[in-house]
């Protein structure tokens, strides 16, 4: 796919969203929808999703509508599913392990080749057809099969190491779910930092503030 210039972040963030909900739609057996209907069920302006989308070229036409299969398939070459960026996951304990067995990576551009854990008890282990390798071991393993993107899982103490070490080897594109500011210490590296906390935080302060007003 030619490199794309200019398109600001807020509006890669929500093609994902349209993807989601186009594939529901698709499987709802949904043939065709207006964006007047699409910024209804997605909580947009109509306006708004028609700037987004134009920003990657004409979709649908006044007064018809958006064929929802070919603008499924149009967002997903724009966000680059047909890719098979392969990675590894860092970090094999109750998080980790949950996204290695539910993450459907596959569906979304990268293909999970490796997880790796310096836990004893993880070491050995079974996800998702994956058998979960001592991090040591690790060199090895990038030596045969390059990993493009890595997932961190791990503990903010040991993630600073990790990470040092994966990008001397060479990665320089992290899902990282730690603490740690990646990108400070490497600013030529793509990181996706996903806080749970932040997110969680975010709906207290929702409730609390609700509550507030009822009072």
């Amino acid at each position: 796919m030619p490199k794309r210039e200019n398109i600001s972040m807020s509006v890669i963030r929500r093609l994902p969203r349209y993807y989601r909900f186009l594939l529901q739609l698709q499987k709802s057996g949904v043939v065709r929808i207006s964006s007047t209907e699409l910024s209804a069920r997605l909580g947009l302006t109509a306006s708004q999703i028609r700037q987004d989308l134009n920003c990657f070229g004409g979709f649908g036409q006044q007064g018809y509508g958006y064929m929802v299969e070919q603008l499924a398939e149009a967002i997903g070459n724009i966000l680059g599913v047909s890719n098979r960026y392969r990675t590894v996951l860092f970090g094999a304990g109750n998080l980790g392990s949950a996204i290695a067995a539910h993450m459907n990576f596959k569906d979304l551009g990268f293909d999970l080749i490796g997880i790796f854990d310096n836990a004893p008890s993880k070491v050995g282990s079974i996800i998702r057809g994956i058998a979960v390798q001592d991090t040591k071991n690790f060199p090895a393993f990038y030596a045969q099969h390059k990993p493009e993107m890595a997932v961190l899982c791990t503990p903010r103490t040991a993630a600073e190491r990790i990470v040092d070490h994966l990008y001397q080897l060479g990665i320089r594109n992290y899902w990282n779910f730690t603490h740690y500011n990646i990108a400070m210490k490497y600013p030529d590296t793509l990181v996706e930092n996903v806080h749970l906390n932040d997110s969680l935080l975010t709906l207290c302060y929702q409730i609390s503030n609700q509550e507030g007003n009822e009072h």
